[in-house]
């Protein structure tokens, strides 16, 4: 059985347009077919980045400009004859492969047996050596015409199979780094079918829950996306790789991803994809398409969407927006949303297998706000720069008010160490060494003390009666809220006991916005805990406050504001053996899990 007379109709696929309009066509049917778009994909993406001809011809392929006068920019035909002939190759295989009478199926969906069958017949249909990050095999054309997928190539692989056999229950599972199936009724059955980064390990077949129950960032403490088909379609769109190398990008594959995607977020099929949402910001932000709405508009909308439908446990959504800010060199708003995603990763475990999400961190705290906050400095001594240079480098600062005078600016900093700290705390795999401590004294060392004293850190442990089950000596239980030995529950998990007086009002700390802070926009268990809501204290301070919730930071409140920055102090401080006694790892094998997976494309960072 191959392709249906409707969707023959739209071949040949001509330019951009022409495959828009396939996946329109595709979107609006109950069930996209996930095979014939994934082949296009495919199809394009080599001859316009991994044999990049043009304008030589190839047998069979012709090429045509996408603009009438720009010969240099060509975009390959999409003939039907070849991705009929793939198509059928593909779905000959699953059928001829998996016999459905022997598997058992209920009114609840498929078994877990015929899952992982369907995943070995992908499995062993892959090149048994190959590396393994490369770039451009992600799709079924890969697999068709190169036997080769990458890590979320194999579980996207998996499913469009599924989908072939009309296994209607079975879908995409995505954290932010990984991809698994959920099938069975309201896909409450999880399996692996792939490998994470160069562990190679097979755990096909297995469920997610260790993952899960061991709060480690991969697996997103159960707040990972379950796809529909519409979301899936998405997860190959944003698959997409524009890369020519290192340095240079198809542009044709650029326009073709940013064109898909505004379909997608158009129909409103990106509602509950926050990184799908980063990744046509991102396009927006280096391309703009005149009349769409503003890159900043849609970062923030994948921020509301993490919030609202994952418990706010994604991390990217504020790395993507903290990186739109950083390209605009709007440098409260970037230490705003990198002190956001600390606050997030806080009640996380960190597993060597959370090494992508560590490097994004350690990147930012050792290279990024340093050259941030030394650039900001660098603008306003006007020794240094010229004022050509300097409205160059900060377009958007307003130079009569320097961010490293602003207290807001600083207080982002120290929540953003402490989410780090707070991190690290009952986590089987230490996360700071010296090499950090290193860049958090010359980032301090760039605030004034009398701005450094200008932010309120509060580091009391508040009595509260709401114990319930959070009193486990294990501090990786109870959300990671919970208290250390010594310890009740923090200020961050429980609205404040009655305070003998009213609380003081704050001016400058409650016009902050509720998105960032000690939690304003994030879960639950921080609502309302803004600055002025401490410990109902008679004193009303006037700048920003912090209330520290890991146990490094705590120790280093008075270093923070001293007059002067003691290095060596803050340095053995912050290296000192976790103050929460260090679990041991259980099974997760040591070594690099770096993986190419939908990793952030990093572009003018």
């Amino acid at each position: 059985m191959g392709l249906h007379s409707a969707q023959k109709k739209h071949f040949p696929l001509r330019g951009i347009d022409g495959v828009v309009q396939l996946f329109d066509a595709e979107l609006r049917k109950s069930e996209p077919d996930l095979a014939l778009l994934s082949l296009v994909l495919g199809f394009v993406e080599h001859f316009l980045a991994v044999n990049r001809v043009i304008p030589i011809n190839v047998p069979g392929v012709r090429f045509e400009p996408l603009e009438p006068d720009c010969p240099n920019s060509c975009f390959p035909t999409v003939e039907l004859g070849m991705i009929s002939a793939l198509y059928e190759r593909f779905t000959a295989q699953i059928r001829g492969a998996v016999d459905l009478s022997q598997y058992r199926r209920t009114a609840a969906g498929s078994s877990r047996e015929l899952v992982k069958k369907v995943s070995d017949v992908i499995w062993n249909s892959l090149s048994r050596s190959y590396f393994k990050d490369r770039a451009h095999i992600q799709s079924l054309f890969s697999l068709i015409t190169g036997t080769k997928l990458d890590s979320s190539g194999v579980a996207f692989a998996v499913v469009a199979a599924c989908q072939v056999l009309g296994l209607k229950d079975v879908h995409l599972a995505l954290s932010e780094d990984h991809a698994w199936v959920i099938f069975g009724k309201n896909g409450e059955e999880t399996a692996e079918v792939t490998w994470h980064g160069k562990g190679n390990e097979d755990r096909r077949g297995q469920t997610v829950t260790a993952g899960v129950n061991e709060k480690s960032w991969l697996y997103l403490k159960g707040s990972y996306m379950k796809c529909d088909r519409n979301m899936e379609v998405a997860f190959m769109v944003c698959a997409i790789n524009p890369s020519l190398d290192l340095h240079t990008d198809s542009s044709e594959l650029l326009q073709l991803q940013q064109k898909l995607l505004w379909l997608l977020y158009e129909r409103g099929d990106l509602d509950r994809y926050p990184m799908a949402m980063g990744t046509l910001a991102d396009l927006e932000d280096q391309d703009p398409i005149p009349g769409k709405e503003s890159p900043l508009t849609i970062h923030l909308k994948a921020v509301t969407s993490a919030q609202k439908h994952y418990n706010n446990e994604h991390i990217y959504p504020y790395m993507y927006l903290a990186g739109f800010h950083y390209r605009h060199r709007d440098v409260q708003e970037a230490l705003r949303a990198w002190a956001e995603a600390a606050q997030v990763m806080q009640d996380y475990n960190y597993f060597r297998e959370d090494e992508e999400i560590y490097k994004e961190f350690f990147d930012i705290a050792n290279d990024v706000i340093p050259t941030l906050l030394k650039e900001t400095a660098a603008a306003e001594c006007p020794g240094e720069l010229g004022p050509d240079e300097r409205s160059k480098e900060l377009p958007k600062q307003v130079p009569t008010f320097s961010a490293l005078q602003d207290p807001e600016c600083f207080a982002h900093l120290l929540r953003f160490y402490d989410g780090i700290c707070k991190w690290e705390e009952g986590s089987p795999t230490p996360v700071l060494h010296v090499g950090w401590a290193t860049y958090l004294v010359q980032s301090l060392s760039r605030f004034d003390a009398q701005v450094r004293q200008k932010v309120s850190i509060i580091t009391k442990e508040l009595e509260s009666q709401d114990d319930d089950d959070q009193s486990s000596d294990d501090p990786r239980e109870g959300r990671r809220r919970g208290p250390r030995r010594e310890s009740k529950l923090e200020e961050q998990n429980s609205p404040p006991p009655a305070a003998p007086t009213s609380p003081p009002t704050l001016p400058a700390a409650a016009s902050q916005p509720k998105k960032v802070g000690e939690g304003g926009g994030r879960r639950r268990s921080s609502q309302g805990l803004r600055g002025g809501d401490t410990e109902g204290k008679p004193k009303s301070p006037t700048g920003p406050v912090v209330i520290f919730q890991s146990e490094k930071m705590k120790g280093m409140k008075e270093l923070l504001c001293a007059a002067k920055v003691n290095s060596s102090a803050i340095k053995l401080q912050l290296t000192a053996q976790s103050q929460v006694q260090m679990k041991r790892q259980k099974s997760t094998p040591a070594g690099d899990y770096s993986m190419s997976f939908m990793k952030r494309q990093r572009k003018t960072l």
